[in-house]
């Protein structure tokens, strides 16, 4: 449950993505782009190697909102989300969101969500929206 939500307020998960995930993610969505699956045509595409599919590492969001900030009971209702830069199989990413604005009505809660991987560059960004469960 939410509590005592503040504008400014910040929150973050950390993640490296294996070669597994990477595959189980292109069999659940459908998205076998060899850019994410076949060394060999990686090797030869603009980023020279295997990238994360960018909707992998956009949904560390989902576990944020869910678990962390809000919190648990936590409605995800939008999602505005940029990609930056590519994310490397094993490379580690973190996901932030820091909330920007809430609802004096409801507890409708905007927050800037984005990715920054080991270097500090940020790879995903963006903003969310979701519904808050106060207690």
């Amino acid at each position: 449950m939410a509590q005592a939500l503040h504008v400014g307020q910040q929150a973050s998960i950390k993640k490296s993505f294996s070669s597994g995930e990477v595959e189980a993610y292109a069999n659940l969505s459908e998205d076998r782009n060899p850019i994410h699956l076949d060394e060999k045509a990686a090797a030869e595409s603009v980023f020279g190697r295997r990238v994360v599919h960018g909707m992998l590492v956009s949904s560390l969001f989902s576990a944020l909102l869910g678990q962390h900030l809000p919190g648990e009971g936590t409605i995800f209702l939008g999602l505005d989300i940029q990609f930056k830069g590519p994310v490397f199989i094993g490379e580690e990413v973190t996901a932030f969101v820091k909330i920007l604005t809430i609802r004096e009505d409801k507890p409708i809660v905007t927050l800037r969500a984005w990715c920054e991987n080991a270097r500090g560059e940020t790879v995903v960004d963006g903003q969310a929206v979701a519904k808050a469960v106060l207690q």
